[in-house]
């Protein structure tokens, strides 16, 4: 059986693009190697598609049962990541694939790249489905409202061996470039099915990713080459207007700089932004503002408070 399922992971690998047929082989070995196994013998019949979640169910099941990895949600999440990184082309790779598609067209680049992050199972296509979303009316306008399920409980014995691994300040957050490729620990989630998109922002590097928590359509995060933290300043626009106008089918924005956003990384400087239209922009026009020497400017107050009446 283990032998199908490693079949059917490099099968999976050739379906999607991530590998090309001439690397199957080459696959097959690396992933071997990953579980621990000397031995195997390619099944003599065609092996039947899978879903990727059961495929990797049965590589976790069986290097759990050899003593491979500890049976709990973080090493399962750790060591199929670990498995899912032999099928990840480089990130030259995938920055090339991903400018040359912009050159035809933006959205044909984050077309591209958002499903690519849920092929590499950055994003887990399977956790996401379980996450439950409904529009509700309100007196205040129809409002979207998420409860994010696709986030794993934390086991208690992960928690207890996170609390006694050996602390390290690599990579300094979750949003760092050192994220890209990096092998994770009990403590950290492993990224090496991670890559990120270089952007030019205000005159600076910056790179491009998606949330692997997706809550909305296409929902991305660009973030600041350096480690620095959030600040709301006059150059937040200009950050801003430089991402929409490099990506002008997504929207983009940001948290306060203040620890009452909630979640958010306020270590590192960032956006988040996405293909999705919210319920503010819907909502109906109060009033029209001008600012005198930029005419070509529109902007509009939105109350949707007004919608009670």
């Amino acid at each position: 059986m283990i032998d199908h399922a490693i079949a059917a992971l490099a099968d999976y690998g050739v379906r999607t693009g991530l590998i090309e047929p001439a690397d199957r082989v080459w696959a097959v070995n690396r992933l071997l190697e990953v579980m621990g196994l000397s031995d195997y013998q390619e099944p003599a019949e065609p092996v039947r598609e899978m879903a990727l979640e059961d495929i990797l169910r049965e590589l976790l099941d069986d290097a759990a049962a050899r003593g491979v990895i500890e049976d709990n949600i973080t090493s399962r999440d750790l060591f199929d990541t670990k498995l899912m990184g032999v099928l990840t082309p480089r990130p030259s790779q995938v920055q090339a694939r991903f400018h040359s598609l912009y050159a035809e067209s933006p959205w044909m680049a984050t077309e591209w790249y958002y499903r690519f992050s849920q092929d590499t199972d950055y994003i887990r296509r399977y956790r996401i489905a379980k996450d439950v979303k409904w529009v509700t009316p309100t007196a205040y306008g129809d409002l979207d409202i998420t409860i994010n399920l696709s986030k794993p409980e934390k086991d208690p014995r992960a928690i207890a061996a996170a609390k006694a691994a050996p602390q390290s300040g690599y990579p300094k957050c979750q949003l760092c470039r050192e994220n890209e490729g990096y092998a994770g620990r009990m403590n950290h989630p492993a990224r090496q099915n991670h890559r990120i998109i270089p952007v030019t922002i205000d005159g600076r590097d910056w790179f491009l990713q998606y949330s692997p928590y997706v809550y909305y359509n296409e929902h991305c995060i660009v973030f600041n080459s350096c480690h620095t933290p959030m600040k709301i300043e006059r150059a937040t626009f200009r950050k801003l207007l430089d991402f929409v106008k490099l990506f002008p089918h997504y929207f983009v924005g940001s948290n306060a700089d203040l620890p009452i956003v909630g979640g958010s990384i306020l270590s590192h400087d960032h956006f988040q932004g996405g293909h999705y239209t919210f319920a503010m922009e819907k909502a109906p026009v109060e009033r029209a503002v001008r600012f005198p020497g930029f005419e070509d400017v529109e902007a509009h107050v939105r109350d949707p408070s007004t919608e009670r009446a």
